[in-house]
């Protein structure tokens, strides 16, 4: 260990990604020659689209490989106007948005720049592992809204009624929600929209990643959308990496107030800069150009979604509800806790069922707690019919053997 080294009180408050713990363990495993299926990272396991691809290429060629502005290219900042207006009904002038590396980096900008030790965010849960984290960084507390199966899922309105208090400074909001897949209604999103009007200093952080992968026929609606009195207060995420099969490609962009924003920009000035120039033309082509295949793969998700949700409620102990959006079966395994597993291990918690999976079966998925409910475990569908078909078999088969 270096000789004097010590983490910041800051850092100390922070754990370590499991969704990226456990995406890392199936790598290792897999590079040591086990037979893995990978259904714990949330990544599509289509290409990006080839118009996209050379808007890139063209990019280049042009030679636009220069330091961009930290807040974005004026290009791209006017098409994220464009497509929140097309398609939230939401109008903003490019001096409201921002472009960061990824849609994590402007949820940590935007807490970041706001929170003091002691201020509270409220957050349904299951929810992204991310959120509390950066909260804890800032030495703000998470207040988690317990959401159930029963309900679907869903946060109702009493519930975050009854959690704000003095220090609420931000409502997180995710839908559809990674990792159950919950999406809401206007009738249900204006519920808790009415709330969050009688309450004028709290400000909504609403992560829409997943906006374009809802099934079933279901309309998406955002919180500024469903309430415009919200809008002067809340930050509006979104990002390319899901929709258009661009993981890799880091670009995430917000909306929101100007204050806000600025103070977003000038934590970004001083941390990463701007985020890749490249990557920012090739997110520009993604929201301006055609959207013909964002509508095909999501067929595509739902056909697999049906697919996983079948075979899981034919594996023994395990109960898996039908989600109504993004790519994720977060099924409850509440059955096999006291049990032994294959190992004659027990099963004492979630977690353990999901690495006694992993080293029985080499299948890999991420334990309910790790989103702070449970016992539960997140499988992610945005992979092959043939993996996900293999992985589910392998999943009925541990689960038949557990006793």
């Amino acid at each position: 260990m270096a000789a004097g080294f010590r983490r910041s009180q800051a850092l100390s408050r922070v754990a370590p990604s499991e969704t990226i713990a456990i995406t890392q363990k199936a790598r290792d495993l897999k590079a040591a020659g086990r037979d893995i299926i990978e259904l714990s990272a949330g990544q599509p396991d289509f290409d990006t689209p080839d118009n996209i691809k050379v808007a890139a290429s063209r990019a280049i060629d042009r030679g636009m490989t220069k330091y961009p502005p930290v807040a974005g290219i004026p290009e791209l900042r006017e098409a994220i106007c464009r497509k929140f207006e097309r398609e939230n009904g939401l109008v903003y002038k490019p001096g409201q948005t921002i472009v960061s590396t990824g849609g994590k980096q402007v949820i940590a900008n935007a807490l970041m720049a706001t929170l003091d030790v002691g201020d509270e965010i409220v957050v349904p849960v299951p929810g992204w592992v991310s959120y509390e984290q950066v909260a804890a960084y800032c030495g703000a507390k998470t207040i988690p809204l317990s959401c159930h199966e029963a309900d679907g899922y869903k946060l109702r309105p009493q519930a975050l009624e009854a959690a704000i208090g003095p220090r609420t400074r931000w409502f997180v909001f995710n839908t559809p929600c990674n990792p159950s897949g919950a999406s809401y209604s206007y009738d249900e999103l204006k519920a808790l929209t009415d709330v969050l009007v009688r309450h004028p200093l709290i400000w909504v952080l609403t992560d829409d990643m997943y906006e374009h992968l809802l099934y079933d026929g279901r309309a998406f609606f955002t919180p500024a959308q469903v309430e415009p009195q919200l809008l002067e207060r809340t930050l509006t995420m979104n990002g390319v990496s899901k929709a258009y099969a661009m993981t890799g490609w880091r670009i995430g962009y917000g909306a929101g107030p100007e204050p806000l924003i600025r103070a977003m920009e000038l934590l970004q000035m001083q941390t990463t800069s701007g985020a890749s120039t490249i990557a920012q033309w090739a997110a520009m082509e993604a929201l301006d150009g055609p959207q013909d295949i964002v509508a095909a793969r999501r067929d595509v998700f739902q056909q697999r979604r049906d697919l996983v949700v079948r075979m899981l409620n034919q594996a023994p102990l395990l109960t898996c509800p039908r989600p109504e959006g993004a790519f994720y079966v977060f099924p409850s395994c509440a059955q096999a806790i006291g049990k032994k597993a294959p190992s004659g291990r027990l099963i004492e918690t979630d977690q353990d069922f999901a690495l006694e999976l992993l080293d029985a079966e080499g299948v890999a998925v991420v334990h309910g707690g790790a989103f702070g409910a449970g016992p539960a475990i997140r499988i992610s569908y945005a992979a092959s019919q043939g993996a996900l078909e293999e992985g589910c078999a392998r999943i009925q088969r541990f689960c038949a053997m557990i006793c």
